[in-house]
């Protein structure tokens, strides 16, 4: 019976994106041990950690180059020079996958566009761990690694994620990621979030709750590690299940924290209408869901 898996492919050419451990050096797959002893030039996007990873697993023979965003535009004429020479040119980032926040992207298009191959060795992602391990949806989702630090461009960049029904993956620095919650927070409301750093780390956590709940956690510690943010995409009639869903006990008492705004609302005289209209607005919410839940709470009540 033929088999779906293959283990003995044929060898790589070109150009290889290799990914590496973002924590527990287990995670590294045989190929990827393989075709780092194999490569004629490896890049790396900090030399001294590479070297690290290097010695851990007894690999040796191949020249360790560096490559990062200060100096690709140096370093790519030399790189296509090795590549049209038929050399065998690995490519790593500090952890996980290159090409995702990093210049690999540029790489590949330089190679593809010399005509040079270009293959990937699959392997450890943080986006994508913190994604699963976040418990928000994971059908649909959007990465856009790091915000822009300040000014125009980053009230314009968050402003556009209030809109955005996929879950949104982000990127943070400790320094600024308390900073970047609060930002998320006015701006798309008290949805779900989790906060995730030092994954398949010793210390690794992940802190689950409201962004406002986060907000809270992390000014109660030193946020210390690259963080992952993971956030709710917005609520819409189309994706109303989201709050009333089954065994989603965290997406029900928001929504009677969202029903008890509207309650203190109109007991201050704001009519139901608006009242409704505006915790909608403030928290990115279908205003049909909430009435309904409101209703329903009423009458509970009643």
């Amino acid at each position: 019976m033929d088999s779906q898996f293959s283990f003995d492919g044929p060898r790589e050419r070109g150009l290889v994106l290799v990914a590496t451990p973002i924590g527990n050096l287990e995670d590294i797959s045989t190929r990827a041990l393989r075709v780092l002893g194999e490569a004629d030039v490896i890049l790396a996007e900090d030399t001294r950690r590479t070297r690290q990873l290097l010695a851990h697993f007894q690999i040796s023979g191949s020249r360790l180059v560096s490559y990062h965003e200060h100096n690709r535009i140096q370093r790519e004429p030399d790189v296509l020079d090795w590549l049209k020479e038929g050399k065998l040119v690995a490519l790593v980032t500090d952890a996980g996958m290159p090409g995702i926040s990093d210049p690999g992207a540029d790489l590949v298009r330089l190679a593809r566009n010399a005509g040079v191959p270009v293959t990937v060795v699959p392997g450890p992602s943080a986006a994508l761990a913190a994604l699963v391990i976040s418990g928000l949806p994971t059908d649909r989702f959007v990465f856009l690694g790091f915000l822009p630090r300040s000014g125009r461009a980053r009230e314009e960049e968050i402003a556009r994620l209030a809109g955005y029904p996929e879950t949104i993956i982000l990127y943070e620095a400790p320094h600024r990621v308390i900073r970047t919650v609060r930002d998320l927070a006015q701006v798309l409301g008290n949805r779900r979030a989790a906060a995730v750093r030092e994954l398949t780390k010793r210390y690794e956590q992940v802190v689950r709750g409201t962004l406002g709940e986060l907000i809270g956690w992390l000014e109660g510690e030193e946020p210390k590690g690259e963080w992952v943010l993971i956030v709710e995409g917005a609520v819409s009639a189309s994706n109303e299940h989201r709050i009333f869903g089954e065994g989603e006990s965290s997406g029900e008492d928001d929504m009677n924290q969202w029903c008890e705004e509207v309650t203190r609302q109109v007991a201050q005289g704001v009519s139901v209408r608006d009242a409704i209209r505006e915790t909608a607005r403030r928290h990115r919410l279908s205003r049909r869901a909430l009435y309904q839940a409101y209703l329903k709470r009423a009458e509970g009540n009643g």
